[in-house]
Parts: structure tokens; sequence; C-alpha cells
């Protein structure tokens, strides 16, 4: 008897991704795009995106649902990915990897797999590959894992989260790119009035938010944990409230800069005005950029106690 080489790349390409291409696209058609802006955002046809939009979700959903993924998680993932592909496509790529990758390392694909397949029956590759068990000697993972959970407990934090979501970045020992810097992937939503990850922390998985963190702690290396919020008029005065000193970017940015917002706060750091005394930055926000702010601590504990000391006086202060 001989075996063909059947990787889960075939499970990606032939199920996985036309499926989250499906309720990707559904989803931009929520959010106002016409057919050809979607079209080229996913790099398809407007045939192909017509065919899609046309197809019934429960289709999709039972696909993805051989695959581990449950309704709820699939229309997450498809949110998070509209969102990426609108600000940055690179990001999106980042994301999807970051959910398939989980999908293998905690074995939610190998039943379809092994059904095709069933000469694979006792492979575990993917999990020893993607599994949390992959090295993180100084603990970072872990550690992240564990600041989340107050997040998650929090019935007030949601309040201070912005439309993209948010994400935690850590960047343990000498991190010198993004690769090297701890993050959600897909990052933290609302659940139901909840904040909540649907994935374990891992490395490489924030592509912007691990570059703003490197490059302010370049500027100050005590700093290696990083939060993205909302930030309005509410916020500005939480943050004279609670005396966080800050830098102030947005409105404009720099011209040629893939990432607008690091090219902007880039550009501020280096600039004489630039204080070595601060523990967030405000990004006013532009054209194709909202308004966000940006919580810096020593590591992730701490800033997450930051962020609910945030979220409490935000609340208060209606």
């Amino acid at each position: 008897m001989t075996y063909d080489v059947h990787p889960p790349c075939e499970l990606m390409v032939d199920t996985f991704l036309p499926s989250m291409r499906a309720l990707v696209a559904k989803r931009l058609k929520d959010d106002g795009l016409s057919q050809g802006r979607i079209a080229s955002l996913l790099g398809l046809t407007q045939a192909s995106v017509s065919s899609y939009l046309s197809t019934p979700d429960t289709k999709q959903t039972a696909t993805l649902s051989s695959l581990g993924v449950t309704s709820d998680e699939a229309e997450t993932y498809a949110a998070l990915l509209a969102e990426d592909l609108k600000s940055n496509p690179t990001y999106a790529v980042a994301t999807l990897y970051s959910i398939w990758s989980r999908l293998l390392g905690g074995g939610d694909a190998c039943a379809r797999h092994r059904s095709e397949y069933p000469f694979l029956a006792t492979c575990d590759v993917c999990m020893k590959v993607f599994g949390p068990e992959r090295g993180d000697a100084e603990g970072a993972v872990e550690h992240v894992e564990g600041a989340l959970r107050p997040i998650e407990g929090s019935s007030l934090f949601v309040h201070v989260m912005p439309e993209v979501s948010v994400n935690i970045a850590y960047a343990p020992g000498e991190a010198k790119s993004v690769e090297d810097v701890v993050a959600i992937p897909g990052r933290i939503v609302r659940v139901r009035g909840q904040a909540r990850s649907f994935m374990r922390p891992e490395y490489g998985a924030s592509t912007h938010l691990a570059a703003i963190l490197l490059e302010v702690e370049r500027k100050r290396p005590a700093l290696r944990a990083a939060m993205n919020l909302r930030y309005d008029h509410r916020m500005s005065k939480v943050l004279a409230k609670l005396r966080i000193k800050h830098l102030t970017i947005g409105h404009s940015y720099p011209s040629g800069s893939q990432d607008k917002v690091l090219g902007a706060l880039t550009a501020r750091l280096a600039s004489r005005e630039a204080s070595d005394d601060f523990e967030a930055v405000v990004d006013l926000g532009g054209e194709g950029v909202e308004p966000s702010l940006y919580l810096f601590a020593e590591e992730a504990t701490k800033l997450v106690h930051r962020a609910l000391d945030v979220a409490r006086a935000y609340t208060s202060s209606r």
C-alpha cells in the first residue's frame, strides 16, 4: 500500500480559507463596502464575491465546525479579519495564520484531516509544532496569559475598548523584532458585554502593537508591555485625573509610511520635544485612523492593573 503526502495546508486552502473568505466578504458588505472594493481587499473577482455573498452562512459555519470552530468564533474571526483588511492587509494575513495555527496546535482540525486520510490516525505533528508546548524559556506566554484574567473578569473594561479591539503586547528579554513579542492572536474582543480572548498568547501574534512597543522601548527601555484602548474627550479627562503622562500624535501622519501611526510615533520620539518621562501615547486619529490610547508599563500584570484603573475612572466620569 502506498500513501501520498497530504499536509494540513490542503485543509487550509480547500476548506478553511474559502469559508472564512465568504464570512469576511459578508462582514465587509455589512460595513457598507462595494463588491468591487471587497474583491480588491480579498484578492478575488467580483463574480467570486457575488457567489460568496449569495451562499447561506449556515454552509460556512457547518464547514468551519468540522475544523473545531464554533459559530461564535467564526463570527468573531470574520469581524477581526474584516477590520484588519480595511486597516492593513498584512495584519489580516498575520491574524489568519494565528487562527489557523491555533486550530492546528490544539488538534481541532485533526478529526477532519483524519477522516479524509485515515492513514493519519496516529499523526500528532501539528500539535507538537504549533501546540502550547513550544519553547517559552522566559515564561512570557504564561505571564501575558495570567494578566488577561482580570480583564476577562471585569464588567467595566469593555467601556474602554476601541472599535478595532484590544491587544496586549509584551517584549521579554532582548526582543528585537515583532516575532520576539508575545501578544494575543485575534486580539481581545467583546462577547456579550465581556472582554474575551479566543486564543492563547503567542510570539509574533501582533504586528502593529508590537512595533509600537518596540519603538517606545528604544526610548524607554523599562517599558516592556503595551495595550491599546479607546480615546475620546472623556478619556482625556481620565488621563488628567489619574495624572498619566503622555505624548500626543495624530491628526496628520508622515507620508510614505505603511503604518501611519508607527511613522508618526517614530517622528515624535525623535523630536527634541519628546519627553523621556511618559507612560502613554495618545493618537488623535485622522483619515482612516481611529483615535487610540496606548498604555505602557514595565510588565503585563502592572499594565492590566493600570488599564482597569482607567476603565473605572472612565466609567465613573459620565
